[in-house]
């Protein structure tokens, strides 16, 4: 996510830190370069204009040249203005007398369908909604398959449109259903263009008019840059937009959209999506992205996400075992299914903070593959194997390399790792709970 403006802003700002003092000179040359990035990622002109005034105008006053460390309030000055820029974290209101219908509309390509399967699954999981599915894009076959199979996935109930249906009374029928059977939320899923027309905008007023729509999303591709803001204000201009959602912010986004959708339209982002996965959506946090963006990581988005994908019993479980000496290769195999959970390795490493500095020598995809041949190996065992791993003899050891896709030496590699692992637990088991609470605070 930003990987190229928060790469060049990382090295903007490492230029600052360690000074003593903050000279008007060095702040314009700071901007100068700051303001050359953020149009090179994109950003609309306008907004590049207001952020670099808005940061000189505070960098320039008392609380910088006052401060013990001037680098460090300039570079939180920087991140509150990049946080202001993006607005204020906003949830969509639901407070309507059910059910709630979200519109969703775009162009062609932006991620409707998969962003109107994603909403349903995190309202379903999240909020605890029942929400019902409705391919309103007629015109495209293959799109209104692929809602009812999303749906399927995530067993959410949707309305059985066919290809030759009128799209304004598919939604008004779909509404109704909805009304009848108790579903207190309705996703319209509307037919997108490759450019925005009169056609396409007569349909979507006349949906609108026929149908109490609640909030219309606008679903924006996060990879098109400036022209993702001149289609978001267009819709807004004409359909008076509710909010936005910023669709593939997993890929190469150089930002553009992300800092200006919000300035240019007033229109707040609610949801990122991050991945193609329906699991790949998430709130929009304007300062945790601006934290990402300045190198900082996201570390309250890392923790949440472990805190709602971690068994928590099961952790309780592992520090029993840990604290008894216990820890065997099962309960290794266990923790890194559990930690697949939380992503990918680069995603993960993306939230840490420092990261960028040392991303030159790691390679997250070689790590992952380690990550996944040890998987294999632990796969290859057999129960009794994972937890008696003394057993492993070299017959056995041979039996799993071949059953892995793997080398022999690769499997005694990895269990020589356990075995040191387990000697560096048995030291903390010593200590007990009281102890290891004295040495790891928070433990």
């Amino acid at each position: 996510m930003f990987q190229q403006l928060s790469d060049k802003f990382h090295d903007i700002l490492d230029h600052l830190k360690g000074r003593g003092k903050l000279t008007e000179d060095h702040i314009e040359q700071t901007l100068r370069q700051v303001r050359l990035n953020l149009l090179e990622a994109d950003v609309n002109f306008k907004v590049v204009k207001e952020f670099c005034e808005q940061v000189k105008a505070k960098a320039m006053g008392s609380e910088v040249h006052q401060s013990l460390s001037p680098d460090k309030q300039f570079i939180k000055i920087f991140h509150q203005q990049l946080t202001d820029i993006m607005g204020v974290p906003q949830e969509i209101s639901l407070q309507h007398k059910p059910p709630v219908v979200i519109l969703l509309c775009g162009l062609q390509g932006s991620g409707k369908t998969t962003t109107a399967a994603k909403l349903a699954r995190y309202f379903k999981e999240e909020k605890k909604r029942f929400p019902y599915l409705v391919p309103a894009d007629v015109y495209r076959p293959a799109a209104i398959e692929q809602l009812k199979t999303l749906a399927t996935r995530i067993d959410v109930p949707y309305y059985d449109t066919h290809p030759k249906d009128n799209p304004v009374k598919v939604c008004k029928k779909a509404v109704a259903i909805a009304e009848d059977r108790g579903y207190d939320l309705v996703i319209l899923d509307t037919a997108g263009r490759l450019q925005i027309d009169k056609e396409m905008m007569k349909e979507l007023g006349k949906i609108q008019s026929k149908v109490k729509v609640h909030q219309s999303l606008l679903v924006v591709d996060a990879m098109t840059g400036q022209e993702a803001v001149n289609v978001a204000k267009s819709f807004h201009d004409l359909l008076n937009i509710g909010g936005v959602v910023l669709t593939k912010m997993d890929g190469d986004a150089r930002g553009g959209a992300a800092l200006s959708v919000k300035y240019i339209t007033g229109c707040p982002i609610y949801f990122a999506g991050i991945g193609e996965k329906v699991e790949d959506l998430e709130p929009f946090y304007p300062d945790r992205v601006a934290s990402r963006i300045l190198g900082m990581g996201d570390m309250m988005s890392l923790i949440e996400k472990a805190e709602k994908e971690f068994d928590q019993e099961e952790a309780k479980k592992m520090t029993a075992k840990v604290l008894k000496n216990s820890f065997t290769l099962e309960d290794f195999r266990s923790q890194l299914l559990q930690m697949k959970k939380l992503g990918s390795l680069d995603k993960v490493m993306g939230m840490l903070p420092g990261m960028g500095k040392i991303k030159n020598q790691i390679n997250p995809q070689e790590l992952e593959g380690q990550l996944k041949r040890k998987e294999a190996i632990l796969n290859s065992m057999t129960p009794q194997e994972r937890r008696r791993s003394k057993i492993l003899n070299g017959k056995r050891r041979l039996r799993i390399a071949k059953g892995s896709g793997t080398q022999v030496s690769e499997v005694n590699r990895m269990i020589k790792e356990f075995e040191q692992m387990q000697k560096m637990m048995k030291k903390f088991g010593k200590f007990g709970a009281k102890g290891l609470r004295g040495l790891m605070p928070g433990f």
